[in-house]
């Protein structure tokens, strides 16, 4: 019944970037919506966090201004930067930015929109990616890759 219900989450997710991506005329702030309605509805499938609300672009904060605040019950339990689908989230991680954010953030998540890293104290401890950038060229919506939950 989980994977059920995540499957349709990141089907209309996928669907959602497909529709933005092949419209061609988008910023990565685009985007944000599908991301915020992913996680939020995500959160609550999974009981991670019931009550997770995330805000898209919060004020700065002392080292910078990451894309999302993730908040429960009113407490600040995360943040998420995104990047363009075609950024290597590799060369992001090791970026001065991610490195002022890792140090400073106890729970970030880096994404792409395709591929999620999440970094606990600054380090890496998991990793997901759901789609390929080639797929978002596909003239159907892609499907979510390797649905796995525990």
């Amino acid at each position: 019944m989980k994977n059920a219900k995540l499957q349709k989450i990141l089907s209309t997710y996928l669907k959602e970037l497909h529709e933005i991506y092949s419209g061609g005329s988008f910023r990565e702030e685009s985007f944000y919506p599908a991301l915020k309605t992913l996680f939020e509805e995500s959160s609550h499938v999974l009981s991670v966090d019931e009550n997770a609300k995330a805000l898209v672009l919060p004020k700065r904060t002392e080292v910078g201004i990451p894309d999302f605040l993730i908040r429960k019950d009113g407490e600040i339990i995360g943040h998420i930067e995104a990047k363009k689908q075609d950024s290597s989230l590799h060369a992001v991680e090791v970026s001065e930015q991610l490195k002022r954010y890792r140090d400073a953030l106890p729970n970030l998540i880096l994404t792409n929109f395709l591929e999620f890293r999440l970094y606990r104290d600054g380090k890496l401890v998991d990793k997901a990616e759901i789609s390929s950038l080639s797929a978002l060229h596909d003239v159907k919506p892609p499907a979510p890759e390797n649905l796995v939950v525990s």
